[in-house]
């Protein structure tokens, strides 16, 4: 194949892994034919002229893939970061950040390393056959279906805390959760990601104006809305928080991670490019964006809330700035959910007909299988959220026990699957397993301790609440 060789030779081919015919050939997605979803826009011979750049050809270029990445990140996590720097202090907090972000960068780097050189891998659970055979198939599928599943059902309850926010709670929060599910349901099911892709830019920029609005609106008040009214406020934030307990502060380094979680879909989106060999550059934007997005909205709130600042951090400008910024986080709630539903969705379905001519047709099994995983995603979602006492901190818990371990022991081993033959290469070799080492060990770290601080806070919150109500109507925007 030409494709092939231009690669063999260094060069950057436009279509590194397609067979360009009467059919074009996906190591993915099979043959990819006029009659059906283009999952990343290649061409048969009929309509090669499409590659020649006609800007109105739907598909999932190195910019749309970087927003996508942003996307999975910047919602739900962003929105914690203040909380977890008042857990640890600035500092920590600060140099915590950087390293999460340090390794999650080489992990989502080594994810675009192995997408290229084994074409056939599409998720995680792929990655888990070659490192462990038929076991780590289904240990890392199953890590990653449940994870995304509570991640969009976290999601829902997002959106119903933004409809509560901007409507000033004027249903049952039960009624919201619900709309959340329907409307992730409905974008969702939209078949590719590069259909999704412009969703997620306007999701981005509405969740960014957001947090920047209530930013700004906090230095320029220099009070919280849940500080003391009376007499001179002075914001009581740490450089160090020597107080803080060992689950409190192993729960806000989990939260960080969190913050940079969406690692395991790297791989379904590094799929549906139109060029994977773009991908490091949509990952060098991607990670610098959010990292100097995360330090500077966590310093900056956290400076002028200090130990006030709300959970999530957008109800920390008061009443009028709460709604305000809500109006404009919703989009990015919402489209953060439903990538969730999506990816999720998109995995169980070709999980299904992988090798099937009814993954890449319009016939009523390829439509039956597709809207049947995204609605059992939605609705197993929706009823977990909805259903479970102390769902935040069951989405701790989760994030600790699946989440962490997604982001750094499948990278490190792969690192390893592919250069342990190199060990004779020389010092660098050495180097690079011993970094290996350490992020399996940080990562394993993460996962126990992350574990028992999630454990510790369900505990807490049956003392003290018993948690939330099933199916509840209590207005969840107050904090």
């Amino acid at each position: 194949m030409f494709a092939e060789k231009k690669h063999e030779e260094g060069l950057a081919p436009s279509q590194p892994d397609l067979d360009v015919g009467e059919v074009a050939h996906d190591a993915v997605f099979g043959e990819i034919t006029e009659d059906g979803p283009n999952y990343r826009n290649v061409c048969t011979i009929e309509t090669r002229h499409i590659v020649t750049g006609d800007a109105n050809v739907e598909q999932v270029g190195w910019k749309g893939t970087a927003v996508l990445m942003m996307k999975t990140q910047i919602g739900l996590g962003v929105l914690s970061i203040p909380v977890a720097f008042d857990a640890l202090g600035i500092v920590p907090g600060v140099i915590i950040l950087i390293t999460i972000a340090g390794i999650t960068t080489w992990s989502d780097y080594i994810i675009g390393v192995f997408k290229l050189r084994h074409r056939e891998v599409y998720c995680i659970d792929d990655v888990g056959e070659l490192l462990a055979g038929k076991i780590g198939r289904i240990v890392l599928g199953v890590a990653f279906v449940l994870w995304w599943v509570f991640t969009a059902g976290s999601g829902m309850l997002g959106i119903s805390i933004g409809l509560n926010a901007v409507s000033t709670h004027a249903t049952c929060t039960a009624v919201y959760v619900a709309v959340a599910a329907i409307v992730a349901f409905l974008f969702g099911s939209i078949r590719t990601l590069g259909k999704v892709s412009w969703l997620a830019w306007i999701g981005l920029i509405c969740i960014l104006t957001a947090i920047l609005i209530v930013t700004i609106a906090v230095g320029v008040q220099n009070r919280p809305s849940a500080a003391p009214k009376e007499g001179v406020w002075h914001s009581d934030y740490k450089i160090v928080n020597s107080s803080a307990s060992f689950s409190s502060a192993i729960s806000a380094v989990t939260t960080i991670v969190f913050a940079y979680a969406g690692t395991p879909a790297f791989f379904n989106i590094a799929s549906e490019m139109r060029d994977p060999t773009h991908y490091n550059r949509a990952l060098l934007l991607c990670q610098s964006v959010v990292t100097a997005f995360y330090i500077t909205i966590g310093v900056v709130m956290y400076y002028f809330c200090g130990s006030y600042v709300s959970s999530p951090a957008l109800g920390s400008g008061g009443p009028t700035i709460k709604i305000v910024s809500y109006g404009f986080a919703l989009p990015g709630l919402i489209a953060s959910t439903l990538l969730f539903v999506h990816i999720t969705g998109k995995y169980i379905f070709i999980r299904i007909l992988q090798g099937s001519r009814h993954l890449v047709a319009n016939t009523v099994t390829h439509w039956s299988v597709w809207l049947g995983s995204t609605f059992t995603v939605t609705v197993v979602a929706y009823i977990i959220a909805s259903a479970i006492p102390v769902f935040s901190d069951l989405v701790s818990l989760v994030g600790a026990l699946l989440g962490t371990p997604m982001c750094f022991h499948p990278m490190a081993g792969m690192w390893l699957y592919d250069n342990w033959h190199k060990r004779t290469s020389g010092p660098r070799w050495g180097l690079m397993v011993a970094w290996c080492a350490f992020v399996l060990l940080s990562g394993t770290f993460l996962m126990v301790a992350g574990t028992y601080g999630s454990v510790v806070s369900i505990i807490d919150s049956y003392k003290a609440s018993g948690g939330s109500a099933a199916w509840s109507c209590a207005d969840n925007s107050s904090s």
